[in-house]
């Protein structure tokens, strides 16, 4: 399961794909409806691949998590986050069994739920092998950002230089006076 580019942003319902990257921000269309939205910078956005569970032994990662629930569920629609406390602790429980209970609070297990229902019915329930095949690819991507600026800020100082230059000849040719 490939959750490199799909992200979850606060106050927004549902999923998100990342289309394309800009420089105040990025496009993202939703799952839900196909609908594409452009999103700043400050807003709060996770990334589902970032996104770990608590367990008693440390943190398992939200795609091994989604990777137990499609093999449990032979990759169809697990249980809807809309059923009670009880019955999704105990679902849960089947999934992750040393999930750390006080640290992983009911609204945090119907969030899982409902984010692997929303992949499922999109289909983007596959086996965990090109996860990190993509999220390599995704990550000079993010590395190629701060080379543009380093480029932007070449010609800006060519520029002073250019300034300077006429100035010293100026001072040069009043000095041979």
């Amino acid at each position: 399961m490939n959750l490199a580019k799909i992200l979850a942003i606060s106050g927004k319902p549902g999923l998100y794909e990342l289309k394309v990257q800009t420089r105040t921000g990025f496009v993202a269309e939703s799952l839900i409806d196909g609908k594409k939205i452009t999103v700043n910078l400050k807003s709060n956005v996770s990334l589902l691949s970032e996104i770990s569970i608590y367990t008693y032994s440390g943190e398992k990662p939200l795609t091994e998590v989604m990777q137990s629930i499609a093999v449990k569920e032979n990759k169809g629609q697990a249980i809807s986050h809309k059923e009670d406390n009880a019955a999704l602790a105990a679902y849960f429980k089947q999934i992750l069994p040393d999930y750390d209970e006080e640290r992983v609070y009911p609204s945090d297990i119907k969030k899982v739920l409902n984010w692997y229902n929303t992949l499922q019915a999109k289909g983007l329930v596959t086996d965990l092998a090109p996860a990190p095949e993509e999220a390599k690819e995704a990550a000079p991507a993010v590395e190629e950002k701060p080379k543009k600026a380093a480029v932007k800020k070449e010609p800006a100082a060519k520029k002073e230089t250019v300034k300077k230059e006429p100035a010293k000849k100026a001072a040069s040719k009043k000095e041979e006076k």
